[in-house]
């Protein structure tokens, strides 16, 4: 089940253990907590499972026709159940909704890591293209690509 949460200290509880079991993507503690903090205060969707939050996905307008995916994630034991897919698609409707005629989402260079070649695969799936990558956005070593989807 996919519901939008309103409250922010559930939207930082549920984020911060999401991300905790997702180390692989999530590892560095000060973005980590700041996906946490700044996600509370954004529109947010978190998946379900028998009541306990199990992933979540959370928008961040980036132009008055934009909204970017900032954060999502969904527990590893959870991975290839469509949880993913299900978020996104709530997310989705919301922007819609909203007004947004485009989507972004950022993400590391495909090529770079294999972890994140899954995510990039994800995106690919729902109909993301890639737009440009940045390579010092971030890091050297962590180069950003941000891929789109127009609605």
């Amino acid at each position: 089940m996919i519901k939008q949460i309103f409250d922010e200290n559930t939207k930082n509880i549920i984020s911060k253990k999401v991300l905790d079991d997702l180390t692989e993507w999530f590892g560095l503690p000060e973005y980590t907590n700041n996906y946490i903090v700044q996600s509370g205060l954004m529109p947010f969707f978190a998946a379900y499972v028998d009541e306990e939050p199990i992933g979540f996905i959370s928008l961040k307008e980036t132009s008055p026709e934009t909204a970017e995916i900032y954060c999502m994630g969904v527990m590893k034991n959870y991975h290839r159940k469509n949880i993913g897919k299900q978020l996104f698609e709530k997310f989705e409707q919301y922007a819609k909704s909203k007004g947004y005629k485009l989507l972004q989402v950022k993400t590391v260079q495909f090529g770079k890591y294999e972890s994140y070649d899954k995510t990039n695969l994800f995106y690919r799936s729902l109909g993301f293209y890639q737009l440009e990558v940045f390579p010092t956005l971030w890091d050297e070593w962590n180069p950003c690509q941000i891929l789109v989807k127009p609605i």
